[in-house]
């Protein structure tokens, strides 16, 4: 897939794995994260150190054009309502929500689709803004503004941006070490989900390929579930 994009948070877990499955045929593919992690040596991939949990903290250059802009960095904060305090919920919101804003106030100039169709940008969102999960108060919050961005953003953009989320269940990324650090918890927490497994850095990177890609050249303003049938089914 040619073009030139921006991959925020690109050097752990998704967005790693998504620039691992862009470098091959992209022109440029920019990532913007802390470190540069296991990056792909490939002629195409720069790192550009950022951190956005930091409100003000400078933004690297952008390249000419924009292809494609994806924003990968979250947070699990999984406690209860009753141990949360508010600087937990702005935490969340900063990575979240605010980060991604000023990543894509950033970008939006710069966006432009190849041979005259749209750009695209995919967010992240979670399972756990459509279906009610305990422990989840300030990150479900957090990503439930990212999806209000996005169909907001898909209306305001529109035809020149696409703009969708995806929003995955648990995936097995750095991210979530903890929560799968034993094969015990990682049979009980797979067994939770329909197709009993729990989701890839794979999974999320072949959907948000696809939604960069003129495949989903038609589709903008959607969240897309990426949660081994939890969301929708009883079994």
């Amino acid at each position: 897939m040619q073009g030139t994009y921006v991959i925020a948070g690109g050097s752990h877990g998704i967005g790693l794995e998504l620039v691992r499955v862009l470098a091959p045929t992209a022109a440029q593919v920019d990532v913007w994260s802390r470190t540069a992690g296991d990056l792909p040596a490939a002629a195409s991939v720069h790192h550009h150190a950022c951190d956005f949990s930091q409100p003000d903290g400078p933004l690297p250059e952008l390249p000419e054009r924009i292809h494609g802009a994806v924003y990968c960095p979250g947070s699990i904060t999984l406690r209860s309502f009753r141990s949360l305090t508010p600087a937990d919920f702005r935490q969340d919101l900063e990575i979240n929500l605010l980060g991604a804003v000023r990543f894509l106030q950033a970008c939006q100039p710069r966006l432009e689709g190849v041979d005259g169709g749209p750009a695209s940008v995919v967010l992240f969102s979670t399972v756990a803004v459509g279906q009610g999960m305990p422990m989840h108060a300030s990150v479900a919050a957090a990503k439930g503004a990212v999806e209000g961005l996005v169909r907001s953003l898909a209306a305001e953009w529109a035809p020149k941006v696409r703009v969708n989320a995806i929003a995955p269940a648990l995936t097995d990324t750095p991210l979530a070490a903890r929560l799968l650090s034993s094969p015990e918890k990682r049979e009980a927490l797979a067994a939770r989900y329909p197709l009993k497994r729990v989701g890839t850095a794979a999974d999320a990177a072949r959907l948000a390929r696809f939604l960069l890609s003129d495949e989903s050249g038609w589709m903008t303003g959607q969240v897309l579930g990426l949660d081994g049938g939890m969301s929708t089914l009883r079994t």
